[in-house]
């Protein structure tokens, strides 16, 4: 019979740290609130949480793997919001935050929780952090609770 190995939404002590762009700050701020409360709903200590500011997504990575790599942490939630705009810079910043916080994960062995929005339009930046489209700020923190208990087990 296999073994089934999960992580749960429970604190257990956990220490978290929240790397979030302040590009786009009208929208990241509503994830990392929607992080922070997630985090607090399962009994994550504030004293347990760190948020590190950076000035845009592209930024987030280097941070992120300071943080991981530090020892402090037990997962480092990424928070962010790249919208597209007229150029191509849209699609540099998109992949090099996506490939920069997975390599730092590997890297590192910490998990970090890839919470950055890409959209085309403003409008759709807003409906995911927090209306329609729920906060993936929150869903990042749940995959963070998650993956820090699950590395516990491994």
């Amino acid at each position: 019979m296999p073994t089934h190995v999960e992580g749960d939404l429970i604190a257990d002590g956990h220490q978290f740290a929240i790397v979030a762009s302040r590009f786009n700050e009208f929208v990241v701020e509503s994830m990392v609130d929607g992080a922070l409360d997630t985090l607090d709903r399962h009994g994550v200590d504030p004293d347990d949480v760190t948020i590190v500011h950076v000035p845009g997504s592209l930024e987030i990575p280097v941070a992120a793997k300071k943080c991981a790599g530090s020892g402090d942490y037990d997962a480092v939630i990424c928070v962010g919001a790249v919208i597209r705009g007229a150029t191509d810079h849209f699609d540099y910043v998109c992949s090099g935050v996506s490939s920069g916080t997975m390599q730092t994960a590997l890297d590192t062995e910490v998990p970090v929780i890839f919470g950055v929005i890409t959209t085309d339009t403003i409008e759709q930046a807003i409906e995911r952090a927090g209306t329609k489209a729920g906060n993936k700020g929150r869903d990042a923190a749940e995959t963070a609770l998650e993956m820090a208990n699950l590395m516990d087990q491994l």
